[in-house]
């Protein structure tokens, strides 16, 4: 979503924090991105949106467009284009898959990211094809972190 550099610092936290795990079985995991995307996995379903971090970042987005369900997305792929009062820019897909459902309130309700990113601002469920991919991602506490770097 950002600069594809990485704060060699930040980047060393994020590595430390990745670890192999199976999201299949459980409640639900969550996974971060180095371009502020994140991935809620829950029974091979990943809801996919921007992390509060970018919202914050981007301000208030007055335009969002979305896939379609039934849409092949590689990781790493755009999944969207934001426009925002200061930029534009693109959401990535954090992992591949197939696009199941869109968030279409977001079309009539851009603001919804900002007010709500991680919960009901979110942009797409993709049906997971590799949960291995999630190896390459950081967990919640390694992604404050990072953040957190990014910004000092």
């Amino acid at each position: 979503m950002f600069a594809r550099s990485v704060a060699p610092v930040a980047a060393g936290m994020a590595r430390q924090c990745m670890r192999p795990c199976s999201f299949r079985g459980f409640a639900s995991t969550s996974f971060f991105t180095d371009q502020h995307e994140y991935a809620v996995i829950k029974d091979g379903i990943a809801t996919c949106g921007i992390t509060n971090h970018a919202q914050e970042q981007l301000g208030d987005l007055v335009y969002v467009s979305l896939p379609e369900a039934g849409d092949e997305l590689g990781q790493g792929e755009s999944v969207s284009v934001l426009e925002s009062v200061k930029a534009a820019t693109e959401m990535y897909a954090p992992v591949s898959g197939t696009v199941v459902e869109v968030n279409s309130a977001l079309e009539s309700d851009p603001g919804l990211v900002n007010r709500s990113p991680e919960e009901e601002g979110w942009f797409v469920k993709i049906k997971v094809s590799d949960e291995a991919e999630t190896q390459g991602l950081m967990q919640r506490e390694a992604y404050d972190a990072f953040a957190a770097a990014e910004e000092h």
